[in-house]
């Protein structure tokens, strides 16, 4: 009866991650289909709380975006369905000269009337905003957010990514209680996979391992941090998990031959994978991933077992079972809204993780992990969203009391924070001259030409190549190749 009971004062919650970069790129198509698409999904859950974190807010370009970022922001507090939540708090990073602090994250909150008991966090004096003027009402920090206390930003060290030159990975969290209960919600962005022939290395990749390093580092942060104390917390954002390259590369090329193909002007290395009567079933370069039956053969049940990323978090980080395709790379364009990109291996890269005590603040009622727009062009992810029943009166009374780090966590503290060499690989694994180029084998030299004209192919042995005169290559259309049998 009392479980009844406690069911019923329950608060319905809406979390939402969103990597919006490509809406910025295209807004004129996209922002709209967008908004519709997630307006949509508000409207069906009628939440009390709702969170949605967003990156790459502006996209690439951000400079030239701020205009269509303002129109996102106004489009979405104006619309109808969001006219019964008084009370909005969001923080957007949109200071892009600041390349010590720019995230480009955004962390946006709606309360609605009916909830009875809010609380904010401060940062600053490390316990519960006092002014009900911060709290209450709409609020949007935008622009320079550094001094707002009612968040914590933060952007990962320069050294965990090194070869990106400006990295504008980070975190941003807040941290609310609801009705007696108190939680952190926590935005995050970490760094994706540079190169596809580097990712199938091995497993974990380098990639994977920075990914790791960064994610321990942030929950060993919230665990050391003495001045707010430990709370369970939602992590949730754009982590650019990527499957088991290496095993999925493995399952896909079965009883197929492997061909290295060479572009001399770009040095642009990719692997042809063959069947026996030679037609090309899988191709990998740096920035192609490309399947014969590209568009459902990454649907299957298959792939789920190549998300992997998460197994050694298992005792730090819980989720929901994922019962939706993979979220990113998909088509920007709207007339191909389910078809993905052949440029990366389909992978979740968006989630929604919770600390293990989570589960003692949530109602073990059927909660909903699924996709938002599965048939229409939301960028190149989709929005992923969590609908959770948050429990009443489950504290912590004094979110500052103090818990030392888990022993799961301290392990890979030990493994992922403590390795010095982890960046120095990290930086090397795009060097043209790296471990993908040196495979001794026999190759052979092609000129490449289009369709349109005859012969398709001239083959040439290694010595007959040199010899090709350059203004052989300076028509864009013959391309001079070198394929080396892997």
């Amino acid at each position: 009866m009392e479980t009844s009971q406690e069911d019923s004062l329950c608060t319905e919650m809406l979390l939402v991650t969103a990597n919006v970069g490509s809406l910025f790129e295209d807004p004129e198509r996209l922002l709209q289909l967008w908004l519709h698409e997630f307006l949509d999904k508000v409207s069906h859950v009628q939440a009390k709380f709702l969170a949605l974190h967003l990156q790459e807010v502006g996209g690439k370009t951000y400079e030239k975006s701020m205009e269509y970022v303002q129109e996102f922001i106004k489009a979405l507090c104006d619309a109808p369905v969001m006219s019964d939540y008084t009370c909005v708090q969001i923080f957007m990073d949109e200071d892009f000269k600041s390349a010590e602090h720019f995230t480009a994250l955004g962390n946006l909150y709606f309360v609605h009337q009916d909830v009875a008991s809010l609380k904010l966090w401060n940062f600053l004096t490390h316990s519960w905003e006092e002014d009900l003027q911060v709290i209450k009402g709409k609020h949007i920090y935008s622009g320079n957010i550094e001094t707002i206390a009612t968040k914590e930003k933060s952007k990962f060290p320069q050294h965990f990514f090194p070869e990106c030159k400006w990295s504008r990975k980070g975190f941003m969290r807040t941290r609310w209680e609801i009705n007696g209960t108190v939680f952190d919600l926590v935005n995050i962005h970490l760094f994706h996979d540079a190169s596809n022939l580097a990712a199938c290395e091995n497993f974990p990749s380098v990639y994977c391992k920075t990914r790791r390093r960064a994610l321990v580092h942030t929950i060993e942060r919230f665990h050391l941090d003495k001045q707010n104390g430990t709370v369970p917390f939602f992590l949730f954002g754009d982590f650019n998990f990527r499957c088991d390259t290496e095993g999925v590369v493995k399952e896909l090329t079965q009883n197929l031959s492997a061909h290295r193909v060479q572009n001399i002007k770009n040095e642009n290395d990719k692997i042809n994978y063959r069947n026996s009567t030679g037609d090309n079933v899988l191709t990998v370069g740096k920035k192609e991933f490309s399947h014969a039956d590209h568009q459902l053969k990454f649907k299957e049940d298959w792939l789920k077992k190549f998300d992997r990323e998460l197994e050694p978090l298992k005792d730090v980080l819980v989720e929901y079972p994922i019962q939706f395709v993979p979220s990113y790379p998909f088509e920007e364009d709207p007339e191909m809204p389910t078809d993905y990109m052949s440029t990366r291996c389909p992978a979740w890269c968006d989630r929604i993780l919770m600390s293990p005590l989570v589960q003692e603040i949530v109602s073990n009622d059927e909660s909903t992990y699924g996709m938002i727009g599965e048939a229409v062009c939301m960028g190149d992810h989709k929005p992923v969203y969590l609908t959770v029943r948050l429990k009443p009166n489950k504290g912590p009374a004094d979110p500052k009391s103090f818990s030392e780090i888990p022993e799961g966590l301290a392990q890979l503290v030990s493994q992922a924070l403590n390795d010095d060499s982890l960046w120095m690989e990290q930086s090397v694994v795009d060097d043209s001259s790296g471990s993908n180029c040196t495979t001794l084998a026999k190759s052979r030299y092609i000129v490449m030409k289009p369709a349109s004209t005859s012969p398709i192919k001239q083959d040439l042995d290694e010595e007959g190549a040199s010899a090709l005169k350059d203004e052989d290559c300076k028509d864009d259309s013959a391309m001079l190749l070198k394929e080396t049998t892997v």
